[in-house]
């Protein structure tokens, strides 16, 4: 021990040296991308851990791209090269190992690399030589490369003859730090990924604590042990395979990142069944971000462990005075060997999550360099030992009572979305606001945003919101709030917001010819099946008419699929197709005859938020502007609507927030309506509008027949707005439709369209409208609002006065999380000129000017 402390001492003294010393100018980092993008998570990692480490960083694709690898600047030039997996090839042609300086460092060992290649059928390079040392390795001969092997984990241990106990059935992945191939230096992370034959899918855990859930104390440390053992037999032979080739090209500082996965049967000993030249989670539950995430934060561990334990030796620091054979404690050891222990004793001595792997016992013979890190390593093992002790005293004298520590930086570690979201600008923890584009195909997005400190709390658009969630995209802007919070108080404490600005492209509008629109929408080219069924052959093309299916003509009523989204005779999914309706044209009705004909009329409007899109588009076409607006969940009058001679009136039904047994039934809900838009005429001057997303069935058409009867108001013009599109996305608190759902709602759509039609009933089919368009949804979690309003600032004229209104209000609470609307409910920014608003949204204009030329087409009583 006093020599071993002689020997850290001597250590210690050259890294003060070392770090005293300023260097010449910033370090270069180049990182080669290959295919990945900037905006890749992998990517922003090393640049975010880098530029921290004050390092300049390059980015390039490969190679023979990089300015500073091209120009081979030697000592003057980089200083770290991290080849990404797609551009290692690229960096083992352009870097050779003979020529890198101390200084430099690369993420990749190239005899590793070749050691650990596939030489057919998945059998490991390096068995091609063992031949030669007579080698049994606890290790599966064919366990490299791609072997697309699906590996099988024992169902029963009992079913093991002669397994003795304790017995341990499971797959483990642990990922392994390559620092030095001569003299080898191997690391142990402490996360894992097991894989039992109970769990379908692998579980995050430290190795450690699995051995000791598993197998106590006393024999998890014997399995830990075995581990390193397996792991450093296999390591050692796949090392020294090409011993030759190691002494030309030696690379002081290179380190490579392997995953093993180890396959228990029923013994603590456990047998390599597979080894994977990079970091891999692919046993890890795809429908999480714990792949990505583990897999950067292993990648941050790697990175910090080996830069800040990394110097170079100077000839004034030590080079001359330690190396070229002058000795440590009487051995020789060289500038690379002396480094190679400078390294060591730096991360021994750091906290991180990595324990030493290999060398774990001194070899036998003349004293080596491999001796000194084994003495070195010892003597830290020793010293941790005791504080660990000492730790466990401390926690037991507090009786077990939890301590729950305080969001002390209260920033994002990285936010994780899928589809991956390129940020503008790239994310950066201390950077609070972004924006994103997105394509009109991506019509949801799953973000996970990751905290540094994991004391703090993340939580989605508000204080408790969750923490991670799926969010539909509407077509336009939307905005989503990240909230970093302290919870240790009953009450969490906002400390920092991160804002997204989403941008989704619109698809080309809605085709207009003339003085018409249409209102069927269909691919233009496809395959037409049934739902549910496999995928046919019959091709379709369209013209502006109607829908021709190999020259039959017009049929209603299918499901029409793309050509590119429906293939090799699988079942097809309704979300890839679009739906042709019966209709085809409406005929547009202009300003001055809507106006006319709208004179003298109450559109009395009863259903929820897309019939509100409705009523407030008539609005605004009957009156120029909309000066007036909210998202009313209560009853409506406006009583000025086109200069006094027009009445619109609302009522938000159902009024789902509320128990069961205390919302008003839709009976209560008309009668309110009608009474308080009195007096109305028993003609087609006054029009009832009903109608929901998907509340409204056959009963409800049947109560307003009945109600009508009653009030003495059987004449009056009655449409029914159809059912709608929605709910068709999983996202987090709301209830989304399966395939069968959507067919009985087709079904269900026909069966109120026929009642309607039976009553007498003018109908609007906005289900097959909004079918076809079902991916141009707007704000809104249920993805049913085909409809916005945006607030823009006019000058009124004195004689154009503003829209008296009438409401009874009910008490509505949030409905959490949710895409950001164009106007808030409430806005009190003033200005000098009053606001006015514009419902945006085609396919709510498609509908909604149906219904003007239903309500104009007719002649008036």
């Amino acid at each position: 021990m006093e020599e071993t402390k002689k020997l850290i001492s001597t250590l210690e003294n050259v890294q003060l040296q070392v770090w005293s010393q300023k260097p010449p100018r910033r370090r270069q980092a180049v990182v080669l991308m290959g295919r990945h993008l900037v905006s890749d998570n992998e990517v922003q990692l090393y640049q975010q851990v880098l530029q921290q480490m004050d390092y300049q960083v390059q980015m390039s694709r490969y190679a023979d791209a990089s300015s500073i690898l091209r120009t081979n600047q030697g000592v003057s030039g980089w200083s770290l090269l991290l080849c990404l997996s797609s551009a290692e090839s690229s960096c083992l042609r352009r870097v050779s190992s003979s020529h890198l300086q101390h200084h430099q460092m690369v993420n990749l060992i190239p005899g590793l690399l070749k050691a650990f290649s596939d030489a057919g059928g998945g059998l490991c390079h390096f068995f091609m030589h063992l031949h030669l040392t007579g080698s049994d390795l606890p290790m599966k001969p064919h366990s490299c490369g791609s072997t697309n092997q699906k590996l099988q984990i024992p169902q029963d241990s009992q079913s093991l003859v002669g397994a003795s106990p304790p017995s341990l059935v499971a797959m483990v992945n642990v990922y392994i730090l390559v620092t030095s191939v001569r003299p080898l230096t191997s690391f142990l992370h402490d996360t894992s990924v097991v894989t039992t034959s109970r769990e379908l899918r692998g579980q995050l855990i430290k190795l450690r604590n699995f051995l000791l859930q598993q197998l106590g104390p006393t024999n998890s440390h014997q399995a830990l042990g075995q581990v390193k053992k397996v792991i450093g037999e296999v390591l050692q032979v796949a090392a020294s395979t090409d011993e030759k080739q190691q002494t030309l090209n030696r690379c002081v500082s290179c380190y490579q990142l392997l995953t093993f996965t180890l396959l228990f049967s029923g013994s603590i000993t456990p047998v390599v069944i597979q080894v994977d030249t990079d970091v891999t989670f692919s046993s890890l539950s795809e429908d999480t971000f714990d792949r990505e995430i583990t897999r950067d934060l292993v990648l941050e561990d790697v990175l910090r462990f080996m830069l800040t334990s990394h110097a170079h030796l100077s000839t004034r620091t030590g080079g001359r005075q330690y190396g070229g054979c002058r000795g440590i404690h009487a051995v020789c050891v060289s500038d690379e060997e002396f480094l190679l222990l400078l390294q060591f004793q730096h991360q021994m001595n750091m906290p991180s999550a990595f324990q030493l792997l290999y060398p774990s016992t001194s070899s036998s013979g003349p004293p080596s360099v491999s001796d000194f890190l084994v003495q070195i390593s010892r003597f830290y093992d020793l010293q941790r030992n005791g504080s660990d002790r000492a730790d466990e005293t401390a926690s037991s004298s507090q009786h077990g009572a939890e301590v729950r520590s305080s969001c002390v930086d209260p920033h994002l570690r990285q936010i994780y979305t899928s589809p991956p979201l390129s940020l503008t600008p790239p994310f950066r923890p201390w950077v609070k606001e972004y924006r994103a584009e997105m394509t009109f195909e991506t019509v949801m997005i799953r973000i996970r945003p990751e905290p540094i400190n994991s004391a703090c709390r993340v939580h989605l658009d508000e204080h408790r919101g969750p923490r991670m969630a799926n969010y539909p995209v509407s077509l336009g802007n939307s905005r989503i709030s990240i909230l970093v919070t302290d919870d240790t108080e009953p009450e969490p404490v906002l400390l920092t917001i991160y804002t997204i600005h989403v941008s989704r492209e619109s698809r080309p509008s809605l085709p207009m010819f003339g003085y018409h629109v249409t209102c069927s929408f269909v691919q233009d080219c496809g395959l037409l099946v049934q739902p549910g069924q496999p995928c046919g052959l019959q091709p379709f093309s369209r013209s502006q008419g109607p829908l021709q299916i190999c020259g039959s003509g017009h049929v209603p009523g299918r499901w029409v699929v793309p050509c590119l989204s429906c293939s090799d005779n699988r079942t097809c999914d309704w979300r890839e197709v679009a739906w042709q309706p019966d209709d085809c044209y409406h005929q547009l009705v202009d300003r001055p005859l809507l106006q006319d004909c709208m004179t003298d009329r109450k559109v009395l409007f009863i259903g929820d938020s897309t019939n509100r899109g409705m009523m407030y588009f008539l609005m605004e076409r009957v009156n120029s502007s909309l000066e007036d607006w909210g998202k009313a969940h209560d009853t409506l009058v406006y009583k000025n609507l086109n200069r006094g001679r027009t009445l619109v009136a609302y009522s938000y039904y159902p009024q789902f927030w509320l128990e069961k047994d205390q919302r008003p039934t839709f009976r209560q809900a008309l009668l309110q309506l009608l009474h308080r838009s009195q007096p109305l005429e028993n003609s087609n001057l006054t029009v009832l509008v009903v109608g929901g997303v998907q509340w409204l069935n056959t009963n409800h058409l049947k109560t307003v027949r009945e109600v009508l009867d009653r009030e003495s108001l059987s004449n009056i013009l009655v449409v029914v707005k159809s059912l709608g599109m929605g709910f068709h996305l999983p996202v987090d608190g709301i209830k989304s439709l399966s395939l069968r759902e959507v067919q009985d709602l087709y079904r269900k759509n026909n069966n109120i369209i026929t009642t309607a039609k039976h009553h007498g009933y003018e109908v609007i089919d906005t289900f097959n409208i909004t079918m076809g368009r079902y991916k141009e949804f707007l704000q809104g979690r249920c993805a049913c609002h085909f409809h916005e309003v945006e607030k823009y600032w006019s000058s009124r004229s004195p004689d154009n006065k503003p829209f008296t209104t009438n409401r009874t209000r009910s008490t509505r609470p949030g409905l959490g999380l949710s895409s950001h609307s164009a106007v808030q409910d409430t806005d009190q920014e003033t200005r000098s000129s009053p606001p006015a608003y514009h419902v945006r949204g085609p396919v709510n204009q498609v509908y909604s000017e149906i219904l003007l030329s239903r309500l104009c087409h007719r002649t008036r009583n």
